[in-house]
Formats: C-alpha cells, sequence, structure tokens
C-alpha cells in the first residue's frame, strides 16, 4: 500500500509539473506575436495564424540581424532596383554589396509586415551603417532625395515657374514669380540692378541638381550664385569695353539670346545692335515685342508669332520699335554663349539683318537699308 501511495504521488506531481511546462510553453507561444508586434511593427493582415507565430518567432530569434547595422561606419551608395526584379534577386545583391547582415532574417522581416510585394523600382541612396529595417523601408519608396531642373536658354521667368509643377520641387508658380520681382542683396552684380528690378535675365541657364525640399529662396539662390560662379570676369570687362554695365550687357544678351538660332551667328547680331546703339537708332528688335504682349496661347504662348503692324505699336517700355536705346531690363534669361557674344561681338558694319530664305535658320546681314530691302525674301 506504501508503495502504491507513493507511485501515485509522483504520478501527480509530474502530472502537475506537464501541466506547468504546458501553460508556460503555451503562454509564451500565444505572446509571440505580441512581442513581434512591439518589437517589428504591426504584421501583414494577409498572414495566416500559423504564418504569423512561425515568423514572428524567427523575427524575434534573429532581431538582433534585423535591427543592428551591418557597419556602423559604412558609406552611402547608390543602389538601384531594376523594373521586374525578383524579390530574391534584390535580397541577394543586398547582401553581395554589404548592405545587409542575413538574407534569411530580411526576407523573413519583408513577409511578416507584406512589404515583399511592395519593394519599389528606382534609384535608392543605401547604406551599410543603415539597420535592415532601415532599408526595407526605404525602398518602399523610389522618391529620390534630388531632383534635375533645367533652365532652358531664352526662358523668361514665367516659362520658369510653368515647367515647377513637373519639376518634382515643392515649389508653385505663384510663389517663385513673386519672389523673382525683388533684386537680392549680397551678390556681385546686385549693385547693378535699377531699383524695382526683377531678377530676369540672372537666373542663368544650366543643368541643376537640387534637393527635393528647397525653398523657393534657397531655390534663388542657387541659380544667382551660379550666374556668379559662371559669369567669369572676362565677360563682365568685355562689357565695360562696349560701354555697357553688367545689367545692361545681360539685357543686350537676353535680346539676342532669342533672335539668334545658331551660336555661330551671336557675336554678328550682337554687332548689329551695338552699332545700332552707337549710332542713336532704335534696335528694333521682333523679341522685345513679344516679351511686351505677354502670353499668347493662341499666338505660341509667351513668344507670339508672327507679330503684324499693329503688335509693333504695342504702348510699352520694352517695345524697341517705339523707344529707343535698351530696354528697361533683360527680356529672357541668355545663356553663357549670348552673353559672351555682347561682350566679344564681332566687328562689322552692319546694322540690319533677317532671316535667310533657305531655312537654313541663319540670317542674312546689311550695311545699308537698301541692302537690307533686297535681302527679302522673293
Amino acid at each position: 500500500m506504501k508503495n502504491t501511495h507513493t507511485l501515485s504521488s509522483l504520478l501527480f506531481i509530474v502530472l502537475i509539473a506537464a501541466c506547468l511546462v504546458s501553460l508556460v510553453a503555451g503562454y509564451f507561444v500565444i505572446n509571440l506575436p505580441g512581442r513581434a508586434e512591439r518589437a517589428f511593427g504591426p504584421a501583414s493582415p494577409q498572414l495566416s495564424p500559423w504564418e504569423h507565430l512561425r515568423l514572428s518567432a524567427f523575427l524575434l530569434w534573429y532581431g538582433h540581424d534585423l535591427t543592428t547595422p551591418r557597419d556602423p561606419f559604412g558609406e552611402e551608395q547608390a543602389f538601384k532596383v531594376e523594373l521586374g526584379e525578383s524579390t530574391v534577386a534584390i535580397i541577394a545583391r543586398l547582401w553581395d554589396t554589404g548592405l545587409i547582415t542575413n538574407p534569411a532574417a530580411f526576407i523573413m522581416y519583408l513577409q511578416y509586415s507584406g512589404l515583399d510585394a511592395t519593394l519599389q523600382a528606382g534609384q535608392f541612396k543605401l547604406s551599410p551603417a543603415m539597420t535592415s529595417i532601415q532599408i526595407a523601408k526605404t525602398m518602399q519608396d523610389a522618391t529620390p532625395s534630388e531632383v534635375s531642373f533645367r533652365i532652358l536658354e531664352g526662358w523668361r521667368l514665367e516659362e520658369i515657374a510653368a515647367s515647377l509643377p513637373t519639376s518634382g520641387l515643392n515649389i508653385t508658380p505663384e510663389e517663385f514669380l513673386k519672389e523673382t520681382q525683388a533684386f537680392p542683396a549680397g551678390y556681385t552684380f546686385s549693385d547693378q540692378a535699377p531699383e524695382h528690378a526683377s531678377l530676369e535675365g540672372f537666373l542663368l541657364p544650366d543643368s541643376y541638381t537640387l534637393p527635393r525640399d528647397l525653398t523657393t529662396y534657397q531655390l534663388l539662390a542657387v541659380f544667382l550664385n551660379n550666374f556668379d560662379a559662371k559669369v567669369p570676369a572676362e565677360i563682365r570687362d568685355g562689357f565695360t569695353q562696349q560701354g555697357l554695365t553688367l545689367y545692361q550687357g545681360v539685357t543686350l544678351a537676353s535680346i539676342v539670346q532669342r533672335e539668334a538660332l545658331r551660336d555661330e551667328e551671336k557675336s554678328m547680331i550682337a554687332s548689329v545692335f551695338l552699332n545700332r546703339l552707337a549710332a542713336g537708332m532704335r534696335l528694333e528688335a521682333d523679341p522685345t515685342v513679344q516679351y511686351s504682349l505677354g502670353n499668347q496661347l493662341e499666338r505660341g504662348g509667351w513668344w507670339p508669332v508672327p507679330l503684324s503692324s499693329q503688335d509693333l505699336q504695342i504702348e510699352s517700355a520694352y517695345n524697341t520699335y517705339v523707344y529707343p536705346g535698351l530696354p528697361p531690363g533683360p527680356i529672357a534669361n541668355p545663356g553663357l554663349t549670348s552673353l559672351r557674344a555682347v561682350a566679344f561681338p564681332a566687328q562689322t558694319e552692319y546694322y540690319y539683318f533677317r532671316a535667310a530664305c533657305d531655312a537654313s535658320r541663319l540670317h542674312v546681314f546689311a550695311a545699308t537699308l537698301e541692302q537690307h530691302i533686297q535681302n527679302a525674301c522673293p
């Protein structure tokens, strides 16, 4: 009887212990998803209960590989994901390039969070100093931190503004145009502009790589600093040799920019206008009339064509058919070749030019009005 009683007691104790172990194990199993969520964020709602439990356990076991950078001092590098590239191929390249610590843990995290189906194609900037979780989240947005922006030669301020909505910059055309109406201090040309001058002419045409989050003020500073850096002293001295201030040189260059269709003719066209200025003749430049007319959608937008005799009489200080001398300011933003053409014009006796009749986009030049009339197309 005694042995039977002892055996029963032992069995009872074993049973109790087994129950306790089961309870403890069950507690930990049941709480795995909650612990994983606290550590790694919410799981994808697409997971089945079993997948949720399995992936939670895996992430908790390999959590260190997901939350510790592979190289805390690693440098940023470009990483491009091709359109249609598989998740497995992407992860293999992340491992090969030294960006992640544990490829298996990385793919398990993607599956757990549902991010495996939303990796974006595009160009990313990644670093081994980022954790695997940070890398996975970064690759959900292919929007670059920088944008490319180009100002074309001969664009007026309104045309630059019109390109902003599709540029990727968070600057509206209205904001841009408002800020360009005042000439800023702090630049080598700041004291050159007359009172109430806008920035027309001083936003140097070029290709720019810009941070996406630039403010309007910062954007204009980039353009103006570029003008300061790329318009050398020799061009500024060249304007002086022509009897022009920097502001006047930019103004004339803007007219040359709009008149010339070929770079090789710019110095010739500049010489015509400088000769006319020296002789006290009106410039009679069509682009100044176009600038005066403004945006006329039915006639080509900001540079309407053809011009009528009535257009040539429009009342505007910019109309060089009506008023002698240079207009009050630039009519567009000239490129370096146009600026250089005014600073170093061809030495000619020409006072007239008109479009050639052979569709070459060149001009024919004349020293007298009679010759100019003879150059007209039949």
